[in-house]
C-alpha cells in the first residue's frame, strides 16, 4: 500500500519509498564514492544502493583476500618485514584480485557521475514520487531522524544505523558480515580476556586476518549511516515543501526576485 505509485509518466525519479528502504538519487562527490571502493570493493556500490553490484564486489573481496593472503601480507608490511610479506602472497590468486579492484573503482567512480546527472535532471522535472509505503511486515514512511544517532548505534554495532534509517537490505547484508567477522577473528573473546587482564592470551587468541576487515566495516557502516540520514531530512524536507506548495500555495502567488 502506497500513498503514490509511480506510473512511468516521467523520464526519472528523484526518490522511491518502499517497505525495505528509501532509494534516492542525490549529488555525490565521485572522488569520495571511488575513495571507498578503494578501501574496500562493493562499498562504492553499496553508498549508491547499487546493492546487486555491491554484493558481489563485496563477498568477492573477502574470499579473494582471504585466499590469496592480502591482509597477512599488509600485517607483515605494517611491521617492516617486507620479505615476509612477499611470500606470504599467494600469486595465483593475486592476479585475479588486481583486474577486478580496479573495476570496482571505476564503475562506482563512473556510475557516481552518471547519478549525478540524473538527479540534477530529475530535480528539475520534480515528478511526484510515493513518501508513505505499508505492507503485511514493514512500513516506511519519509521523515527527520537524528545523524548523531545514526553514528552513535553504527559505532556500537555495525548495521544498527542502517536499521535506525530504515535501510533494510543494507543493515541485514552488514549485520550478518559484522558477526561472521566477529566469530571468525575471536575479537569478542579478546575483548573478554582482556577485561579479565589477559593481555598476552587476549593478543594470541586474535586472528589478525579477519581482524583486519573491521576498520573498513566500521568506517564504512558509520559513514553510510550518516551521510544517508542527512540526505533522507533533505528530501523529507523537499516532499513536505512541494506538498504544501501544491496544496495549500494560491495559485497566483509570485515572490519577485530581486533585481540585480
Amino acid at each position: 500500500m502506497k500513498n503514490y505509485t509511480n506510473d512511468n509518466t516521467a523520464r526519472r525519479y528523484i526518490a522511491h519509498v518502499s517497505i525495505f528502504g528509501t532509494t534516492q538519487v542525490h549529488l555525490r562527490n565521485p572522488y569520495i564514492i571511488a575513495w571507498w571502493s578503494a578501501a574496500f570493493p562493493g562499498f562504492g556500490h553499496l553508498l549508491l544502493s547499487k546493492y546487486l553490484r555491491g554484493f558481489v564486489l563485496f563477498i568477492w573481496e573477502v574470499v579473494i583476500n582471504l585466499q590469496s593472503n592480502i591482509n597477512v601480507a599488509m600485517i607483515h608490511s605494517f611491521q617492516g618485514d617486507i620479505d615476509m610479506a612477499k611470500e606470504s602472497l599467494n600469486t595465483r590468486w593475486l592476479l585475479i584480485y588486481i583486474p577486478v579492484y580496479i573495476f570496482a573503482i571505476w564503475d562506482s567512480y563512473r556510475t557516481t557521475v552518471d547519478l549525478n546527472k540524473i538527479y540534477i535532471l530529475a530535480e528539475r522535472e520534480n515528478h511526484t514520487f510515493n513518501s508513505f509505503s505499508m505492507g503485511s511486515m514493514e512500513i516506511n514512511y519519509l521523515d527527520k531522524r537524528n545523524p548523531i544517532m545514526s553514528i552513535i548505534w553504527s559505532l556500537f554495532m555495525p548495521g544498527l544505523g542502517q536499521l535506525y534509517i530504515h535501510r533494510i537490505i543494507a543493515a541485514f547484508f552488514i549485520v550478518i558480515w559484522t558477526v561472521v567477522f566477529f566469530y571468525y577473528s575471536h575479537l569478542l573473546e579478546a575483548i573478554s580476556l582482556l577485561f579479565l587482564g589477559e593481555i598476552q592470551k587476549a593478543t594470541n587468541v586474535l586472528n589478525p586476518e579477519w581482524l583486519l576487515f573491521f576498520p573498513s566495516l566500521y568506517g564504512f557502516a558509520t559513514y553510510d549511516a550518516y551521510i544517508n540520514t542527512v540526505e533522507n531530512n533533505k528530501l523529507a524536507e523537499k516532499e513536505q515543501k512541494d506538498f504544501l506548495e501544491k496544496t495549500y500555495q494560491n495559485l497566483d502567488f509570485y515572490i519577485e526576485k530581486e533585481k540585480r
